[in-house]
């Protein structure tokens, strides 16, 4: 009756009042959405769109869930059709309707989201409007703020490239818009994978797009300072004790530690903030930092940095993006625990297969390490000493290269390095209250001295450098150290070792130890210590080492 009243008697609707069919409620059921989609969209194809009848949609979908594929189904085709005109009015009215209807209908997301998702990739593959792909992206951030659980999550994946080629794009004149919207949306997906414990397998390429336009609020402008030409204070007498020429290398003790950004909202962002990828690179290395609440995560993150700065040459402390990057992830991973995890995994990578045979690069890498250790003092951090151990190993390489080698310009990279390690491993005494684990260090050091000649002189000659180290901080800090009963057993051992240099060496180390007299850099001519102060660490360490030989004798006996 209701078929034959609305098609063939339209005096019907008029009349017949209590037929079913012809309710509103189920007159017409489909056509009211329809309506409403048409609506939304202005008569023009520059006029403003109905912002009152978006919402009277996205309400009607939240009302009426099982209607909200075909809306979806009709918004994406939609888009299609608009993409193929450029009707770039129409697409943006297209993408507000999704991006509300994410909010509207958050726990009915499940109806739409592979359609928004296929209308994003669509918008990234735009490539004669940059527009477009803004849109994408901010639609994309959009969806990933909405997520509730990692559902979508490998498909979210799976756009990571395509938004961060175009974070790499490079941009003519000022446009940095895109490169701002990209980061946005990769600083969501970092902020994604914290709160839902989710890594996305494509992690490497976030962090490529962030540190290819990370950039920091100003550089240190320590020229000046830090390119004085001091010798170190080990260079003129120990090295010629190990068995090395002079140095030629730049201290890094004048380093001036630059400011660290301050930890910013993204949602309380001025329109300039927004637009400016500077901003948002700077957003997206705090939210690296907090998402590396684990040593396993932060080692995610480290290893694609380090892998960049090895391929685009980063590694200055001067004029690269290595030392600027580290320090502030080092800051601002203080509330995680994990800034020491920092320096150990820098200072390992110095046996990564990129840079094992640079010793050029491998100073760089120990200047920057330097500089993380001083950041990590003034925070009060205790440096593991595996670090030391680490440095004090490739100390010795490098002393067995320059023994081996003969190219005057390897052998003064060395030199370079040889005093980089060095200044470093006083930073870390400096640090170190209880100098013991160093002691220890030294003593598993020579526990295990090689018989081969060239690699016993190398320990000795590192390990003499690590002894005026131990024995320069200690008297600055009016430490009396008893003398160690292990090391003291071992320096004996090495004092009967086939080699004369080693030997010689072994002296060294034991009347450095004893007497605590090093070698002070030029620059330090004068002693800050009063002689009396000196004296009496002395006779307490040869009081401790006298007794120790006594006991020994006793035993021997």
């Amino acid at each position: 009756m209701g078929f034959i009243s609305r098609n063939f008697l339209p005096a019907c609707e008029n009349v017949c009042l209590c037929c079913p069919a012809l309710k509103p409620s189920s007159r017409r059921p489909v056509k009211r959405y329809k309506k409403m989609l048409s609506e939304i969209f202005p008569k023009k194809l520059n006029g403003s769109p109905n912002e009152r009848k978006i919402m009277k949609l996205c309400e009607y979908a939240y009302k009426n869930p099982a209607r909200i594929p075909k809306i979806a189904r009709f918004l994406q085709q939609k888009c299609y059709k608009e993409l193929r005109t450029e009707n770039f009015g129409f697409i943006k009215i297209i993408m507000e309707v999704y991006c509300k209807l994410l909010y509207v209908c958050k726990d009915q997301m499940v109806y739409f989201a592979m359609n928004l998702l296929s209308v994003i990739i669509e918008l990234l593959d735009a490539k004669r409007l940059d527009e477009l792909r803004i849109l994408g992206c901010q639609s994309l951030t959009a969806l990933v703020y909405c997520q509730s659980d990692s559902t979508y999550a490998r498909n979210i994946g799976t756009l990571i490239p395509k938004v961060g080629n175009l974070a790499q794009e490079t941009r003519e004149g000022n446009d940095n818009l895109l490169q701002a919207a990209c980061l946005q949306c990769l600083s969501s997906m970092v902020w994604f994978m914290s709160e839902y414990s989710y890594i996305f397998p494509e992690l490497d390429q976030i962090v490529y797009a962030i540190l290819e336009n990370y950039e920091t609020d100003e550089q240190p402008d320590d020229d000046g300072k830090r390119c004085e030409n001091h010798h170190n204070w080990v260079d003129e007498v120990v090295r010629c004790e190990a068995g090395a020429g002079p140095i030629l290398h730049n201290t890094t003790n004048n380093m001036i530690l630059r400011s660290f950004p301050e930890s910013k909202d993204s949602t309380l962002l001025t329109r300039e903030e927004r637009e400016n990828p500077k901003v948002w690179s700077q957003i997206c290395i705090q939210k690296l930092a907090e998402l590396a609440k684990e040593s396993t995560t932060m080692r995610w993150i480290l290893d694609p940095m380090f892998t960049y700065f090895d391929v685009h040459e980063h590694w200055s402390p001067k004029h690269g993006l290595a030392l600027n990057v580290l320090l502030d992830m080092v800051y601002l991973s203080k509330i995680s625990g994990n800034e020491q995890f920092i320096l150990v995994s820098l200072v390992r990578h110095l046996d990564h297969k990129n840079i094992m045979h640079d010793p050029q690069l491998k100073s760089s890498i120990v200047h920057i390490a330097t500089s993380l250790v001083k950041q990590l003092r003034l925070s009060s951090v205790a440096v593991d000493i595996g670090v030391a151990s680490n440095l004090c190993r490739h100390l010795r390489k490098s002393l067995e290269v320059t023994a081996e080698i003969a190219g005057a310009e390897e052998v003064s990279w060395n030199f370079l390095l040889q005093g980089s390690i060095e200044d470093c491993l006083l930073e870390i005494a400096k640090g170190i209250g209880d100098v013991s684990p160093l002691y220890e260090m030294m003593t598993f050091m020579l526990e295990k001295l090689s018989s081969v000649t060239l690699v016993a002189r190398s320990t000795i000659g590192s390990l003499l450098i690590l002894a005026h180290i131990i024995s320069l901080t200690s008297v600055r800090t009016h430490v009396e150290l008893m003398f160690p009963e292990a090391l003291l057993v071992q320096l004996i051992k090495a004092m009967l070792h086939p080699d004369a240099e080693v030997r010689v060496g072994s002296h060294m180390i034991f009347s450095i130890i004893l007497a605590g007299t090093p070698i002070r850099p030029r620059y330090e001519s004068e002693c800050p210590f009063e002689s009396k102060k000196l004296h009496s660490r002395t006779a307490a360490a040869f009081a401790s080492a006298t007794a120790l030989l006594e006991k020994l004798k006793g035993i021997s006996k």
